[in-house]
């Protein structure tokens, strides 16, 4: 039977009000800015969101299998100008929706089940597929590569490496120069998602979400992903340089939802410090178990947890782990020079009722199917201590990026910028926010227009760009194109 395209968006919740797709594309200049953008900032946020641009075939898909849409705000000597494109083109099946890293002289924008689109860091063209110059060997690459500050190397994975339903993990540690320094592959003790990953100074760990996928079920049209209940939430941990396959060890913790990580490291006793956002229901509720059942959203709370592990214990099973912050929280980033190492501060989304959101109000312009988070949180793992932002009764967050304070090292010395949802205006916007002076803004960035829910971004210094060579220096003045 011949299928045909539908001529018009399902009427479901994930493409309706906030969640309406944007399909658009093109150049904003010389926005209103309220308050004042510091001099000091010079550099570009690039963030992608899922916005299909023709209507799917199956009529509950969930909103993150839209195509890659990727936007890039940038900023200089205090004025501001956004430029976003559509991502990527109709040749494979990846649509490059999760996140945009720059590495290399190369904007690349990701999607687990497929190698990165490069793009023009300038004019965010797509240049196509890209594969390191025929050295990557997986099938699929990570939407969350990790950055190691002090050696420059790019530490990745593609998981279901050689193929859907394999339990082959391909890990592969890339220089500054692009060139494949390592390529390892292991075998997972079962076929389950790994959506974010940890590194150390000398460990890597493969936190394994128990949703699994049956080869069987999906040449029968059954869903990629199935929750299992049953399935104990597994960490590979494997020595970052120098393995081979048998050196993998899989520890093991009570079936649970591993999240984004917010940071791993090495502590005084050569024990692994692996902080992580953990659920005891399923988060990807989209996806329920074989029986059908998935847990109510609302009643989804994921929290800051964090796991000790000693790479040197032959006991698989994983101690009880430390909540780190009770609140429910995700989409955890720390300032990105302290990774792979013991950091203090972290930045993350919450939800907290008590701040007073107007739920009935903005309840019909919602959209859905994606998390509601109505406030950022600094958290200090120090002291405890907590700062919260809240921008507003009738907002939302996205997930924020920390951008460094130019000339200093201290550690969460800087700036939060993050895309905020307006339900009020219908219309997007970017605040930023001095980390010395938390709970208001330094600056809010209004957009004439409307970013659907996106999933991940990162902030690049102008530095880093004109170093590449991918950034005309008329480009950089943020006045005129």
């Amino acid at each position: 039977m011949e299928t045909t395209a539908a001529s018009r968006f399902p009427d479901r919740p994930q493409f309706s009000g906030f969640m309406k797709p944007c399909r658009v594309e093109g150049n904003v200049e010389h926005l209103e800015v309220l308050g004042e953008i510091p001099k000091n900032i010079d550099g570009t946020f690039y963030r992608v969101m899922p916005d299909p641009q023709l209507p799917p075939y199956i009529q509950d898909d969930p909103w993150f299998n839209g195509d890659g849409n990727i936007s890039a705000f940038k900023i200089k000597d205090g004025k501001y100008r956004n430029k976003f494109t559509d991502a990527v083109e109709f040749k494979v099946r990846s649509t490059a929706n999760t996140n945009v890293v720059f590495f290399n002289g190369q904007l690349l924008a990701l999607k687990e089940d497929s190698p990165p689109y490069a793009l023009d860091p300038t004019t965010l063209e797509t240049k196509g597929l890209h594969t390191f110059g025929g050295l990557l060997s997986s099938l699929t690459f990570t939407a969350h590569p990790k950055f190691d500050p002090k050696t420059g190397e790019m530490i990745c994975f593609g998981y279901e490496a050689k193929g859907d339903g394999t339990p082959d993990i391909c890990y592969y540690n890339v220089t500054p120069a692009g060139e494949f320094s390592q390529t390892l592959w292991l075998v997972a003790p079962v076929v389950a998602m790994i959506h974010d990953f940890a590194v150390t100074d000398n460990w890597v760990l493969f936190p394994l979400i128990p949703q699994l996928c049956d080869i069987d079920r999906l040449k029968q049209g059954g869903e990629h992903w199935q929750w299992s209940a049953d399935t104990p939430f597994y960490v590979g941990l494997l020595p970052r340089r120098g393995a081979i396959p048998s050196d993998v060890k899989w520890f093991q913790y009570k079936n649970s939802f591993p999240g984004h990580t917010a940071n791993a490291y090495e502590d005084d006793e050569g024990q692994v410090v692996f902080d992580v956002g953990l659920s005891e229901k399923n988060v990807f509720f989209w996806w329920p178990d074989s029986q059908g059942n998935a847990p109510a959203p609302s009643s989804i709370h994921s929290q800051l947890t964090r796991f000790i592990i000693n790479p040197r214990s032959n006991n698989l099973e994983l101690d009880y782990p430390e909540v780190l912050h009770s609140g429910n929280s995700e989409f955890y980033r720390i300032d990105d020079r302290f990774a792979t190492r013991k950091y203090r501060h972290c930045f993350f989304n919450s939800m907290i009722p008590e701040l007073g959101t107007d739920f009935p109000k903005i309840a019909p312009k919602l959209g859905g199917g994606y998390p509601l988070y109505n406030s950022l949180t600094h958290y200090d793992i120090m002291t405890g201590n907590s700062d919260v932002y809240c921008p507003g009764t009738t907002h939302m967050v996205q997930e924020p990026v920390f951008i460094p304070r130019k000339g200093s090292t201290e550690e969460a010395d800087g700036y939060i910028l993050v895309l905020v949802n307006n339900y009020d205006t219908m219309n997007s916007e970017l605040h930023l926010l001095d980390t010395k002076s938390f709970e208001r803004p330094q600056a809010v960035i209004l957009l004439p227009l409307r970013l659907r829910q996106g999933l991940h971004g990162n902030w690049v210094d102008a530095d880093d760009l004109r170093s590449s060579g991918e950034w005309p220096e008329r480009v950089v003045t943020g006045t005129d194109d």
